[in-house]
């Protein structure tokens, strides 16, 4: 059951962010994680090839399962993977806030359809906010949010997490999410709003975000001030 194995890797890998399994140590033997979460070892080893995929652990053949993972000093946003902003605050133990500058409803036009991959004519949601880490402002997010695939959105919900209120009250499942990273110039709306100092380039990331049915819900540009943050991806060589 994917629950299950689910439950387990993410217990692991809190352990391991965490410090309980340090960095370079290997993990308890399987039969005594086996025993530790009373299942199966088909389970156990579903819950470690996901944290292998995710650039936790490296098997080694004859020892065991040792940990790869070091937590990064600045906050790490995760390109292989699908966090919201609380998440992200979450994992790297820092204070976040969340400050919604506009929320209102916009029709897609032919410009909006070409740049998002919205159909044109469609009603969509659009948010931005400003992201506060630690007491600074440095993330500014533009998301666009199909309106009905994603209706009711407030104020308040965008001050918490939309995300959370997509998957827990709307009881929709956000399945894969396309990025592309680039470096562009603060403009002067960056310089509005964000704690830039004498930053004059941010990391931009564009998003696309799909669901189990392939539907094109969220669009979402996210601009960083580059000083305070890095992204982090795992890659893993695939036998030819």
């Amino acid at each position: 059951m994917k629950a299950r194995y689910d439950a387990i890797y993410r217990d692991i890998r809190a352990s391991i962010e965490d410090g309980t399994y340090p960095y370079q140590e290997f993990l308890p033997s399987e039969a005594e994680l086996v025993q530790k979460y009373s299942c199966s070892h088909n389970t156990l080893r579903r819950a470690l090839a996901l944290l292998r995929e995710q650039g936790f652990v490296q098997p080694v053949h004859g020892k065991g399962v040792r940990v790869i993972h070091r937590e990064a000093e600045r906050t790490t946003f995760a390109i292989g993977e699908i966090e919201s902003f609380r998440e992200v605050g979450k994992r790297s133990h820092v204070a976040t806030e969340t400050i919604v500058l506009a929320l209102e409803h916009i029709t897609a036009t032919p410009e909006t359809a070409r740049a998002t991959g919205f159909e044109e004519g469609i009603d969509l949601t659009s948010v931005e906010r400003v992201r506060r880490i630690g007491g600074e402002r440095l993330i500014r997010d533009r998301n666009l949010f199909r309106t009905d695939s994603v209706p009711g959105i407030t104020k308040e919900i965008a001050e918490r997490s939309i995300y959370e209120y997509i998957e827990g009250d709307l009881g929709l499942r956000i399945a894969m999410s396309k990025r592309t990273i680039t470096g562009e110039r603060a403009t002067a709306r960056d310089r509005e709003v964000l704690d830039l100092d004498d930053v004059d380039y941010l990391a931009v990331v564009s998003s696309q975000t799909f669901d189990t049915q392939g539907i094109l819900i969220e669009c979402t540009e996210s601009r960083h001030r580059l000083d305070h943050f890095c992204f982090r991806d795992t890659a893993v060589r695939q036998k030819v």
